[in-house]
Protein backbone atom coordinates (compact mmCIF):
# COMPACT_ATOMS: atom_id res chain seq x y z
CA UNK A 1 0.00 0.00 0.00
CA UNK A 2 1.41 3.49 -1.13
CA UNK A 3 1.50 6.52 1.86
CA UNK A 4 0.35 9.68 0.95
CA UNK A 5 -2.97 11.95 0.67
CA UNK A 6 -5.45 11.15 -1.94
CA UNK A 7 -6.69 13.56 -4.68
CA UNK A 8 -9.80 14.44 -2.51
CA UNK A 9 -7.96 14.74 0.79
CA UNK A 10 -5.86 17.53 -1.05
CA UNK A 11 -8.87 19.31 -2.25
CA UNK A 12 -10.87 19.08 0.82
CA UNK A 13 -7.27 20.48 2.37
CA UNK A 14 -7.41 23.51 -0.46
CA UNK A 15 -10.97 24.09 0.22
CA UNK A 16 -11.05 24.64 4.06
CA UNK A 17 -7.81 26.53 3.37
CA UNK A 18 -9.87 28.57 1.25
CA UNK A 19 -12.84 29.03 3.48
CA UNK A 20 -10.53 30.36 6.49
CA UNK A 21 -8.75 33.16 3.82
CA UNK A 22 -12.08 34.53 2.75
CA UNK A 23 -13.14 34.73 6.47
CA UNK A 24 -9.53 36.34 7.98
CA UNK A 25 -8.61 38.81 4.77
CA UNK A 26 -11.81 41.37 5.22
CA UNK A 27 -10.87 41.20 9.13
CA UNK A 28 -7.14 42.03 8.39
CA UNK A 29 -8.16 45.12 6.44
CA UNK A 30 -10.69 46.11 9.14
CA UNK A 31 -8.03 46.48 11.16
CA UNK A 32 -6.00 48.31 9.54
CA UNK A 33 -8.65 50.64 9.03
CA UNK A 34 -9.08 50.58 12.04
CA UNK A 35 -5.47 51.56 13.22
CA UNK A 36 -5.30 54.22 10.68
CA UNK A 37 -8.34 55.95 12.54
CA UNK A 38 -6.88 56.08 15.90
CA UNK A 39 -3.75 57.58 14.94
CA UNK A 40 -5.59 60.49 12.75
CA UNK A 41 -7.31 60.84 15.75
CA UNK A 42 -4.68 60.57 18.27
CA UNK A 43 -2.36 63.17 16.43
CA UNK A 44 -5.38 65.46 15.96
CA UNK A 45 -5.28 65.11 20.46
CA UNK A 46 -1.63 65.68 20.31
CA UNK A 47 -1.80 68.53 17.86
CA UNK A 48 -3.96 70.37 20.12
CA UNK A 49 -1.82 69.83 23.18
CA UNK A 50 1.29 70.91 21.23
CA UNK A 51 -0.52 74.03 20.54
CA UNK A 52 -1.79 74.63 23.67
CA UNK A 53 1.58 73.88 25.35
CA UNK A 54 3.23 76.54 23.22
CA UNK A 55 1.25 79.07 23.29
CA UNK A 56 1.28 78.66 27.37
CA UNK A 57 4.97 78.64 27.52
CA UNK A 58 5.39 80.68 24.32
CA UNK A 59 2.61 83.97 24.51
CA UNK A 60 1.01 85.25 21.79
CA UNK A 61 3.89 87.32 20.15
CA UNK A 62 5.95 83.86 19.50
CA UNK A 63 2.14 82.66 18.53
CA UNK A 64 2.43 84.46 15.91
CA UNK A 65 5.33 83.70 13.94
CA UNK A 66 5.67 80.23 14.69
CA UNK A 67 5.81 77.73 11.48
CA UNK A 68 3.81 74.36 11.75
CA UNK A 69 7.07 72.09 12.49
CA UNK A 70 8.50 74.31 15.12
CA UNK A 71 4.75 74.15 16.79
CA UNK A 72 4.39 70.19 16.83
CA UNK A 73 5.90 66.92 15.24
CA UNK A 74 2.50 65.63 14.08
CA UNK A 75 2.37 65.47 10.45
CA UNK A 76 0.52 68.08 8.34
CA UNK A 77 -0.28 69.22 5.01
CA UNK A 78 0.21 72.08 3.86
CA UNK A 79 -2.69 71.77 0.82
CA UNK A 80 -5.64 69.29 1.06
CA UNK A 81 -5.40 68.08 -2.15
CA UNK A 82 -1.30 66.85 -1.70
CA UNK A 83 1.22 65.60 1.16
CA UNK A 84 3.22 68.10 1.04
CA UNK A 85 4.35 68.90 4.42
CA UNK A 86 3.08 72.09 6.20
CA UNK A 87 6.42 74.30 6.97
CA UNK A 88 5.36 77.81 6.96
CA UNK A 89 3.94 80.61 9.40
CA UNK A 90 0.75 78.85 11.46
CA UNK A 91 -0.60 82.01 10.63
CA UNK A 92 -0.31 82.47 6.76
CA UNK A 93 -1.17 78.86 5.95
CA UNK A 94 -4.14 76.35 6.83
CA UNK A 95 -2.60 72.25 7.59
CA UNK A 96 -5.24 69.44 6.33
CA UNK A 97 -4.57 66.10 8.42
CA UNK A 98 -4.94 63.43 5.63
CA UNK A 99 -5.43 60.05 5.43
CA UNK A 100 -3.62 59.22 2.31
CA UNK A 101 -3.07 61.73 -0.58
CA UNK A 102 -7.01 62.01 -1.69
CA UNK A 103 -9.17 62.00 1.85
CA UNK A 104 -8.54 65.42 3.56
CA UNK A 105 -10.11 64.65 7.24
CA UNK A 106 -9.38 67.73 9.27
CA UNK A 107 -8.59 71.15 8.60
CA UNK A 108 -6.66 73.06 11.28
CA UNK A 109 -6.87 76.81 11.05
CA UNK A 110 -5.08 79.53 13.27
CA UNK A 111 -5.56 83.20 13.56
CA UNK A 112 -3.25 85.92 15.16
CA UNK A 113 -5.04 86.46 18.50
CA UNK A 114 -4.19 82.94 19.46
CA UNK A 115 -7.51 80.88 18.30
CA UNK A 116 -6.86 77.80 16.52
CA UNK A 117 -9.75 76.20 14.82
CA UNK A 118 -9.97 72.14 13.90
CA UNK A 119 -13.16 71.03 11.26
CA UNK A 120 -13.83 68.44 9.82
CA UNK A 121 -12.46 68.00 6.20
CA UNK A 122 -13.45 67.99 2.79
CA UNK A 123 -13.97 64.31 2.37
CA UNK A 124 -17.55 62.63 4.39
CA UNK A 125 -17.81 59.78 2.14
CA UNK A 126 -13.61 57.71 3.14
CA UNK A 127 -14.47 55.37 6.11
CA UNK A 128 -11.53 56.37 7.61
CA UNK A 129 -12.37 60.19 7.83
CA UNK A 130 -15.95 59.42 9.30
CA UNK A 131 -14.54 57.26 11.96
CA UNK A 132 -11.72 59.32 12.74
CA UNK A 133 -14.33 62.52 12.93
CA UNK A 134 -16.22 60.68 14.95
CA UNK A 135 -13.81 59.52 17.42
CA UNK A 136 -12.23 62.68 17.22
CA UNK A 137 -15.96 65.08 17.62
CA UNK A 138 -14.85 66.91 20.50
CA UNK A 139 -11.82 68.76 19.35
CA UNK A 140 -13.98 69.81 16.12
CA UNK A 141 -14.33 73.09 17.92
CA UNK A 142 -12.56 76.80 18.34
CA UNK A 143 -9.72 76.23 21.20
CA UNK A 144 -8.99 79.50 22.63
CA UNK A 145 -5.11 79.71 23.98
CA UNK A 146 -5.02 83.19 24.76
CA UNK A 147 -7.39 85.82 26.05
CA UNK A 148 -8.23 89.07 28.09
CA UNK A 149 -7.42 87.19 31.84
CA UNK A 150 -4.03 85.75 30.77
CA UNK A 151 -1.45 88.21 31.82
CA UNK A 152 2.54 87.78 31.56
Amino acid sequence: MKKGFTMIELIFVIVILGILAAVAIPRLTATRDDAVISKLAANLSTLVSDAGSYYTSQGLTKWQAVTWPLLTNVQLQGSASDMSSATGDIQTNTAYMNADASHSCFTITTTVDGNMTVANGSDTSSVICIGAQSLAKDLVKTHTFGGVGITR
